[in-house]
């Protein structure tokens, strides 16, 4: 039985940066306590090491850093931010979200795609997607969905041809309108923007500021906040079974005070209080708030967990000993050259869930984070991702890089290796600190096929095999010569360009492997964001 303290007592759920906010706020008013029922606090923000420094597993970037963004606003008074994020001149540029990146576009047919081309259709999509945000508010709308109000005005747009030269170009553009239309995707946290209502899209604003990220890890950010909290405040490994609230609850031996709220934790503590503030992850109230909440929430609460959508975004995170691309590029775009948006895409998600890849960022500066690719990847592809091994994954996206860069970087990019963790690799979600998949098996090189089911390139016959490193690791096969003795890296999970539609500019949102001169390495994991669904009473 927890007791303690006077005043009026106040349990917050959860310790993801809503928790902690509220934590922060409340301090000095009451008694406070924060049950988490992860090991760590941030939630979403999960800073981890990797290659020769730190990736972000969790939220990658602060959208919109300006004064009326409250991240910004704590980044900059614990001072965890760079000099050029903080400098005025950047706070007052309007972006629009993120600023264009210098890219490279590579075709499926292993070429670099004409600038001139992709920027046409960009800017066609740009004005599309503006266009979609005209509708906050009306009544009348010409499609339930933004997914098919954008179909619909590609099809007006982009004439079609009798063929030659003229419609292998159209093909070209309404591929590169199929890409952006799956970058869309990972900026919605959603599998198809069929499922994102067209009336609320306009709702989001992007706040003024070039996008930026923490010099010191996103991780910063949450440590500075729970270290500003007094100690104890914080009760980690308590995960909450049962809130009970509207009743009139007594501490043992003290029946002059009642307390609405009774909060029984899965160890067997139980917490009284006031008021409870309730911050955990969408997807666990839709699984649990029947039975987490005694009585029931009202129905209008249960009505918006049911309707709000729950997508899914992964990153994939892959270490090179050489760079393949040019030193000014930061953003590898991905471009398969015979999608449209006006056809279906293919529902069989073992052969072409890899075509669901928007591309990837590389890491800045590489002198601080070494040779890395960040790729993201959004719905249910991201899904099916995750039932296979890290070993699986990796090979794949061998085999899409070389398909996609040709010759390009044949010198450069090895089939990766695989970090042998504790309990093996493992995709992780960093708001519940649960694994999502077991110990991989061992993959034989040429096991992945391209559209149609042709073969990618493979790697190299394998020449070796991993040395049993420790107890609970597994022999894995390697389509190359053996990295340096294996060394035991963090398990990691990692968020993406989320954000809900609907909502105000929130953060999306982004163990030592290989260093230079060994063999790339990789780790994957998966974060899920929400979005309202067309016809639901928040996509309305």
């Amino acid at each position: 039985m927890e007791g303690g303290g006077g005043g009026r007592r106040v349990v917050v759920v959860g310790a993801g940066l809503a928790g902690l906010g509220a934590a922060q706020r409340l301090r000095g008013h009451g008694s406070l306590r924060v049950l988490e029922a992860g090991t760590r606090a941030g939630g979403r923000v999960c800073t981890r090491p990797f290659a020769q420094g730190l990736v972000e597993m969790g939220a990658h970037w602060i959208h919109g850093p300006s004064p009326g963004n409250p991240v910004f606003r704590l980044a900059t008074h614990y001072g965890l931010l760079g000099s050029e994020a903080a400098r005025e001149e950047n706070q007052q540029v309007e972006a629009g979200g993120h600023p264009p990146l210098p890219s490279v576009t590579y075709g499926s047919s292993g070429r670099v795609l004409s600038p001139q081309e992709v920027s046409k259709a960009h800017d066609l999509f740009d004005t599309l997607l503006t266009s979609a945000r005209a509708f906050w508010g009306a009544k009348e709308l010409p499609a339930p969905s933004v997914g098919e109000y954008l179909r619909a005005e590609i099809g007006q747009r982009v004439p079609t041809s009798a063929g030659g030269k003229e419609e292998d170009a159209q093909q070209l553009q309404l591929a590169i309108l199929a890409a952006c239309l799956k970058l869309e995707c990972c900026i919605s946290g959603t599998h198809s923007m069929d499922l994102v209502a067209l009336e609320p899209f306009g709702e989001y604003i992007s706040l003024p500021g070039l996008d930026c990220t923490f010099p010191g890890g996103y991780s910063s950010l949450p440590d500075h906040m729970l270290s500003a909290l007094p100690e104890g405040t914080i009760l980690l490994n308590k995960a909450v079974r049962t809130i009970r609230w509207r009743g009139s609850f007594h501490e043992e031996g003290d029946e002059t005070r009642d307390f609405p709220v009774r909060v029984e934790c899965e160890d067997g503590d139980v917490f009284l209080a006031d008021h409870i503030i309730v911050t955990v992850p969408l997807g666990f109230l839709k699984e649990r708030h029947q039975d987490f909440f005694q009585p029931s929430l009202p129905e209008r609460k249960a009505e918006a967990i049911r309707h709000l959508g729950f997508g899914t975004n992964n990153k994939i995170f892959l270490e090179f000993e050489q760079p393949f691309w040019e030193p000014h590029q930061q953003l590898l775009k991905v471009v398969w050259e015979d999608e449209s948006p006006l056809e279906e895409p293919s529902a069989n998600l073992e052969a072409n869930w890899f075509k669901k890849l928007i591309g990837f960022v590389v890491l800045q500066p590489p002198e601080q984070h070494g040779h890395v690719l960040c790729g993201f990847i959004a719905g249910k592809e991201s899904e099916y991702m995750e039932t296979l091994s890290e070993a699986e994954v990796l090979s794949t996206m061998t085999c899409v890089l070389r398909t996609l860069t040709g010759t390009a970087a044949s010198s450069a990019l090895l089939a990766p290796t695989l970090p042998l963790g504790e309990h093996g690799p493992t995709f992780l979600d960093p708001t519940q600190n649960l694994r999502l998949q077991g110990t991989p098996t061992c993959l034989l090189p040429g096991a992945c096929s391209g559209p149609g089911g042709t073969a990618l390139p493979t790697p190299r016959a394998p020449t070796a095999t991993w040395p049993l490193a420790a107890q609970g690791t597994t022999l894995m096969c390697w389509p190359s010569p053996c990295p340096r003795t294996p060394r035991t890296p963090s398990l990691c999970s990692s968020s993406s360009l989320a954000r809900p539609p609907t909502a105000p500019s929130t953060p999306p949102p982004t163990g030592p492997c290989c260093r230079a001169g060994e063999r790339p390495s990789a780790l994957t994991a998966s974060l899920r964001h929400p979005a309202p669904l067309p016809g639901s009473e928040e996509g309305k």
